[in-house]
């Protein structure tokens, strides 16, 4: 098992919303988010973060108004900018220094996207957000968090999840016959078509030596077994 020193950290919108009374966003979760982060922070990890606006647009919602795709996709990427930068208070109130960019420019309110900044900003110490998707319609934020951690030359993408402890043959919430995969590559899960992460970014990923490492976020304990470098959730690799 891998100690990690640079880490993306990929969350859903969700991760940020209270659910029960139906809000965007929430103090408790964003607080537990930041805990998280900054028990990586404090081991010594280098930590960049993309965040989805799953709890703010939904692409369905866009059909179903006559939304078309490559508008209903810019609004979601000026959703993950209110997100990341609810994100950015949470860290700082942690007591964290973070920094914003973002692939569309909003220069009142984040840094425009540089990787040399990037790089930077985290050899410093610093948190960064990545906000506004890759700047182009038609690409997820699961394909965004591929392109950023190869471009910062992360070790690992750290997809949390909600409830769901990584991989699965199927649907664990759905299937009673779904059965935990501890390991598996980047061929493997396009072959057997698993939905844990959009098939393009798994497929950019193929041949490069970047882990994703997909766990259960809700289990504050995980995030502490990941930065002591335990074997935690699912490990996607390149094969041999």
């Amino acid at each position: 098992m891998k100690n990690y020193k640079r880490v993306l950290l990929k969350l859903s919108g969700e991760a940020l919303a209270d659910k029960n009374n139906k809000v965007i966003l929430e103090s408790y979760s964003l607080d537990h988010v930041a805990a998280s982060i900054k028990m990586m922070v404090e081991k010594g990890m280098q930590v960049a973060i993309v965040v989805g606006a799953g709890n703010i647009w939904r692409g369905k919602l866009a059909e179903q108004i006559g939304i078309e795709r490559s508008t209903a996709d810019y609004m979601g990427m000026l959703g993950t900018i209110i997100n990341s930068l609810a994100l950015q208070s949470a860290i700082e109130n942690a007591g964290m220094d973070c920094r914003v960019m973002s692939a569309i420019e909003v220069r009142s309110v984040a840094e425009p996207y540089i990787r040399r900044k990037a790089i930077r900003h985290l050899e410093k110490g610093r948190v960064v957000v990545f906000a506004g998707g890759t700047g182009n319609p038609y690409f997820t934020t699961d394909t965004c968090a591929t392109l950023r951690a190869m471009e910062i030359q992360a070790d690992a993408i750290l997809m949390a999840k909600n409830g769901v402890d990584g991989v699965y043959s199927a649907d664990p919430r759905v299937s009673k016959d779904a059965k935990f995969i501890k390991n598996i590559t980047f061929a493997e899960m396009l072959q057997m078509n698993l939905k844990v992460m959009d098939p393009t970014a798994v497929a950019l990923l193929q041949d490069h030596d970047i882990e994703i490492r997909v766990f259960n976020m809700n289990d504050a304990s995980n995030i502490e077994k990941l930065v002591n470098g335990e074997d935690v959730g699912t490990t996607i690799r390149k094969g041999e």
